[in-house]
């Protein structure tokens, strides 16, 4: 079982102010820190014609040394600073390197930024504030706080408010709580959050539905959307990890992203210095309060896994990431991948997420899939998982097509979340190799349930499961090896009616089999818990 605990993103910052005065006169172009940390930028007149007839500005413009060794960040704000005022292009020629030391210092992006062949030395070794990301990319627009409505239905199609713009709304309900974690990791649950798009006329996009009911609601924002899609391409960055204590300290030093309609591509992100302990990664790229994002062409790598003890008192192995996903909708990764091999369990898990709807991996070669606290319709394909596979829990579709898994099971139910997922599978045209080719007894459907702990949840399993043009190549299996099951064993106790679940679960209605073929010659089982899916109806077509 994956017991890593995910690093939830800061609250919508909307239009956060930038700690910044700029001026313009007869000096020199000049960026100075005053007393209390705030940078002042005076532009000179001339600078000022010169870069509006340019269209874009660079570091350098604003007394970056690229050197490698003095720390640029405040160069790099100033620049970013004066690009959102005059609505210009960031745009870095030639390779030079920008380093970023301990400053507690945010570069805030509203415009399109070009790193070009620069480099990047993200230095972690000692910072002011490990919760102060590198970059920030956020909405001039001002989030709105609407008023009058006090209750929702799921996948109520519209709601009696209207909005001056299609808006990304977050709602709240503080008085029931969700996802009440059980394990290592276990903790009182998280207040009912729904994250979801309205237009104009306060029609909810059904594509990423309500899904829970809300009898009240404490709290809710809506951030309209940008309608221009703003790019953020190239630049090699590479993070000196730090060497705090082994605890659930993350550090959130990378790119944030914080605005919709964002296209980051040709990124790469190296890690260097790992030791023998350090704190957590809350991801490099780290997407939050948003929807429309997408990443393509950009590398990725996973963090070195470091253990600590955990909430009930033992030891955990701390989840640790380069991607972070935290109430965010239609997010795709295109033809990404990662720096180390994705089947080394000395790094961790590549990505997490909590709240998403729409999440789409093609052409990715990842460690793995992972939602935390559920995901709403997610679609793998073209692509490669590695040693921690598929993890998820949720509702909707959950579709896997033309895509080789290596994780122990083909997709993990998460058992610190109730392994539920109210909806459907459908896995076509994949190849499942179990634990990467070591010798196991595999099952496709991973996962436990006890029945007796509240999620906080109904815990469902996939009404249908449809699997077409599956080869599962378990040529190396251990000894007495029966075959590969359908299903875990959720509850080895559930062996007859004697056992009684408290918060029971609801099993799977029907498996739909369509050309499955094993390397061991082997049949694919129903599962080694006969009693439990005793009721389940398997058609193989």
């Amino acid at each position: 079982m994956f017991t890593g605990l995910l690093a939830m993103a800061p609250g919508q910052s909307g239009s956060k102010p930038e700690n910044v005065v700029i001026t313009t006169g007869k000096e020199k172009t000049l960026v100075q820190e005053d007393e209390k940390g705030q940078l002042v930028i005076n532009v000179s007149l001339k600078d000022v014609r010169k870069f509006k007839s340019r269209g874009f500005v660079g570091y350098s413009d604003f007394g970056a040394a690229g050197d490698g060794k003095t720390d640029d960040i405040n160069a790099i704000a100033a620049t970013h600073a004066f690009a959102n005022q005059n609505e210009l292009a960031v745009k870095i020629e030639g390779d030079a390197t920008y380093y970023i030391g301990a400053r507690s210092r945010t570069a805030i992006i509203r415009t399109d930024t070009d790193f070009g062949k620069a480099s990047f030395i993200i230095d972690d070794t000692a910072v002011e504030n490990r919760n102060t990301p590198v970059f920030m990319v956020n909405s001039g627009l001002q989030p709105i706080k609407p008023e009058g409505l006090t209750s929702l239905k799921r996948n109520q199609e519209k709601i009696d408010l209207s909005f001056p713009a299609t808006c990304i709304v977050t709602v709240t309900n503080s008085n029931v709580k969700r996802y009440i974690r059980y394990g290592a990791n276990q903790n009182n649950g998280s207040s009912q959050t729904d994250i979801f798009v309205v237009d104009r006329d306060g029609r909810v996009d059904m594509k990423a539905p309500i899904i829970w009911d809300f009898d009240k609601i404490t709290d809710i924002t809506a951030l309209p959307i940008d309608e221009k899609v703003l790019t953020i391409r190239g630049g090699r960055f590479t993070t000196i990890a730090n060497k705090a204590e082994s605890k659930y300290t993350y550090f959130s030093r990378g790119i944030a992203v914080r605005r919709s309609n964002v296209v980051i591509e040709g990124v790469e992100h190296r890690i260097t210095g790992e030791g023998d302990h350090g704190a957590p990664y809350g991801g490099f790229i780290n997407v939050g309060d948003c929807a429309y994002v997408t990443v393509r062409n950009t590398i990725f790598t996973g963090h070195k896994t470091y253990s600590t003890i955990g909430a009930a008192g033992v030891d955990v192995s701390m989840g640790t990431y380069d991607i972070s996903l935290n109430r965010a909708l239609n997010i795709s990764f295109v033809n990404c991948s990662q720096t180390n091999d994705i089947n080394d369990g000395r790094y961790w898990g590549l990505m997490g997420s909590n709240y998403c709807k729409n999440l789409l991996l093609d052409s990715c070669i990842f460690s793995r899939f992972d939602a935390h606290m559920g995901v709403a319709n997610a679609t793998i394909r073209n692509s490669t998982l590695g040693h921690q596979g598929i993890n998820a829990i949720g509702s909707g579709t959950f579709l896997v097509e033309n895509t080789t898994i290596r994780g122990r099971s083909m997709i993990n139910l998460r058992s610190d979340y109730g392994s539920t997922w109210q909806g459907e599978f459908i896995i076509r045209n994949c190849v499942f190799i179990p634990a990467g080719g070591r010798p196991v007894s595999a099952s496709l459907i991973g996962g436990s349930y006890s029945g007796l702990h509240n999620f906080g949840y109904t815990c469902y399993m996939p009404e249908r499961i449809t699997i077409e043009n599956l080869h599962i190549d378990d040529s190396k299996h251990p000894e007495n090896y029966q075959g590969p099951a359908i299903f875990g064993n959720f509850n080895p106790k559930m062996t007859s009616d004697s056992y009684k679940e408290e918060f029971p679960y609801v099993i799977t209605k029907e498996v739909i089999l369509r050309n499955v073929t094993l390397a061991s010659g082997k049949s694919l089982r129903l599962s080694d818990n006969q009693f439990m899916f005793r009721n389940v109806k398997v058609i193989s077509e």
